[in-house]
C-alpha cells in the first residue's frame, strides 16, 4: 500500500521543453537537469523517447541520459514514451525508473498526441507493461484531458472512474491525472480526486495541472483538500503540450507547488540552496521570445 500523507513533488522539464521551437544544446539541458537532480524532488521527468519529427526538442534524450548524475540524489528518472520503440529505447537505461505514457480519454487528442485511437493505445500499454517488466521498470501512466477537453468529445466522471479502473486491471497503481490544456476548475478537480481517492484507497493518483496565472492557487488547493499528494511542475511555469492545437498553456510553476506547501506547514524536503540556483538557472535556459 502506498504512503498517502507524503508528499511529492515532481518537476517536469521535458514538459516545459518539449514545445521550444529553438533547439537547447545537448550540453546546456545535461546541466540544467543536473543541478534539479540536486534539488531532492521525488521524480525527474527529464526527457521522452519518441520520433524525433514529433518532439525534436527532445531528440537528444539518449545523450542527456546518460551524462545525468545519480551518485548525489534520491531522486529518480522517468521518461515519456508513446508506443512500444520508445519503451524498449528507454528500458536500456538503467538509470530510468519511470516510463510515463500518456492516455487520454478524448479519442481526438490521443490520435493528434500519439497517431492512435483510443482502442489501439490501450494494446500499445499492454505491450510497453510487458516490456517494462522485462527490465524492471514501472509504468506511470498520464490520463490527458483527464478534466475535460476542448474537442467537444464527451467527458464525465464515469468516463474517467472507467478508464481508471481499466488502468488498474492492468497493473498501474500510479495514474497522473493531467490538466492538458488547462480547462480545469476547482469544482471538477474536487470532483475527480475526490472520486478517484474514496474509489481506490491504494492507487496513487497525482495532479499535473496546466495554468495560467490567476488560477494557480485554486487548482492546487483544491486537489491537496480532496486528497492528492503528488505533484507536477516545471520552474517558472514554462511549457505546454505541442500537440493540443490549442497554444502552449504553462505548467504549473514548481515554485508555486512549493509555496503552498511551505503556506500550510508541511514539509518538501527540498534542497533549498540548490533550489534557489536550479531558479536562477531557468530564467536564462529557457530561451525568451
Amino acid at each position: 500500500m502506498k504512503k498517502k500523507n507524503l508528499i511529492k513533488i515532481i518537476d517536469c522539464p521535458r514538459d516545459a521543453m518539449q514545445g521550444l521551437e529553438t533547439f537547447i544544446p545537448t550540453k546546456k539541458k545535461i546541466d540544467y537537469l543536473n543541478q534539479l537532480l540536486k534539488v531532492g524532488f521525488d521524480t525527474l521527468d527529464f526527457g521522452s523517447f519518441v520520433s524525433p519529427k514529433a518532439i525534436p526538442q527532445l531528440r537528444d534524450t539518449a545523450k542527456v541520459v546518460e551524462a545525468l548524475d545519480l551518485n548525489n540524489t534520491k531522486t529518480k528518472l522517468l521518461a515519456i514514451v508513446a508506443n512500444e520503440r520508445g519503451a524498449k529505447d528507454a528500458s536500456e537505461y538503467d538509470k530510468i525508473t519511470y516510463l510515463g505514457y500518456p492516455f487520454s480519454i478524448s479519442e481526438t487528442f490521443q490520435i493528434k498526441n500519439t497517431h492512435a485511437g483510443l482502442k489501439e493505445s490501450m494494446i500499445r500499454l499492454d505491450n510497453i507493461i510487458n516490456i517494462a517488466e522485462k527490465k524492471d521498470k514501472i509504468v506511470v501512466v498520464y490520463i490527458a484531458m483527464g478534466f475535460g477537453n476542448p474537442y467537444n468529445d464527451k467527458w464525465n466522471i464515469e468516463i474517467v472512474n472507467n478508464c481508471v479502473n481499466e488502468l488498474i486491471t492492468k497493473g498501474i497503481d500510479t495514474i497522473i491525472m493531467s490538466d492538458t490544456v488547462g480547462l480545469s476548475t476547482k469544482d471538477r478537480i474536487n470532483e475527480v480526486f475526490n472520486t478517484l481517492i474514496s474509489e481506490y484507497p491504494d492507487i496513487e493518483f497525482g495532479a499535473h495541472f496546466h495554468s495560467k496565472p490567476e488560477s494557480w492557487y485554486e487548482k492546487i488547493d483544491s486537489a491537496y483538500k480532496a486528497g492528492c499528494r503528488r505533484f507536477d511542475g516545471a520552474l517558472k511555469g514554462f511549457g505546454g503540450c505541442p500537440m493540443s492545437g490549442y497554444g502552449l498553456v504553462g505548467n504549473m510553476p514548481t515554485e508555486k507547488i512549493i509555496y503552498y506547501i511551505n503556506k500550510i506547514g508541511e514539509k518538501t524536503g527540498l534542497n533549498e540552496k540548490e533550489l534557489n540556483i536550479a531558479m536562477e538557472k531557468a530564467v536564462v535556459f529557457f530561451p525568451t521570445k
